[in-house]
């Protein structure tokens, strides 16, 4: 039985498909240890190539899984190798669907029964998304879909990405510094948005175990120091009165979707 296998995801778009597929599949066999990655946007027969290179020099006599969602057959050959355990997810019941419509699918790549607007959306979003991570240009806060606000290390970005990519929300996110605690005030950008405002916020046990990861031993990762941290972070959450959403032993897929609920009150 194998301890560790590389997996590396081959999509024509985003990958989000393809990593779902995968991870639903994978998920299965919690004895073995998954090294992921994804190689997206792949709508040539040179960048499959390219990333075909990658994979080899990365896993060499590994034999690591392949998981794609292209609907190329000429761009899945070029994966479809001895050197790796191929796994195309959409064709067999790309076939099956050919076989009871009675009819051929284009097997093209960029097709939807309708328009591109929502792909351009979520497109969008993300980038809107990675350029507004960790209070990063406030000014821009009035593009926003929605705003997240929590103390360092509760988990705003992974949320904030996942809103994006699943959802297509624009999120920006927000860290409460020293001085936003301390004077129990915001920056006027996230004032006049309030209404598209989400609280997140964690306990201070879960709060210091994440923040112990990265700066270990440090007074930021202290559990009085989190404990105060919060406790100033709920008066300013009561304070604005914005909703509150609680991560702990939580998903970050049932967080997000909390998070995205709670704009819609």
């Amino acid at each position: 039985m194998w301890k560790s296998k590389d997996v590396y995801y081959i999509s024509s778009n985003t990958g989000i498909l393809a990593r779902d597929m995968g991870k639903a599949l994978l998920c299965q066999f919690p004895e073995v240890n998954f090294n992921e990655e994804s190689f997206p946007f792949i709508r040539t027969e040179s960048q499959a190539k390219k990333a075909m290179e990658k994979i080899l020099s990365q896993s060499p006599a590994r034999y690591p899984l392949v998981i794609s969602t292209l609907l190329s057959e000429r761009l899945n050959d070029i994966f479809d190798s001895p050197e790796v355990e191929f796994i195309n997810v959409l064709t067999p019941y790309l076939s099956r669907l050919e076989g009871i419509l009675e009819t051929k699918a284009l097997r093209e790549s960029g097709f939807a029964r309708s328009d591109n607007s929502t792909m351009n959306k979520r497109v969008n979003a993300i980038h809107f998304t990675i350029a507004h991570d960790d209070g990063t240009a406030t000014r821009d806060y009035d593009e926003a879909d929605l705003i997240i606000v929590g103390v360092s290390r509760s988990g705003k970005t992974p949320i904030s990405v996942y809103l994006a990519t699943q959802m297509g929300i624009k999120t920006a996110n927000y860290p409460l510094v020293a001085d936003d605690l301390n004077s129990y005030t915001l920056p006027p950008e996230i004032v006049r948005n309030k209404k598209r405002v989400v609280a997140l916020s964690i306990s201070p046990e879960i709060l210091s175990a994440f923040r112990e990861k990265r700066y270990e031993g440090s007074s930021y990762a202290k559990l009085s120091t989190c404990v105060t941290e919060l406790k100033q972070s709920d008066q300013i959450f009561l304070k604005y009165q914005f909703p509150v959403v609680y991560s702990d032993g939580k998903s970050i897929e049932e967080t997000a979707t909390q998070v995205a609920q709670a704009i819609m009150r």
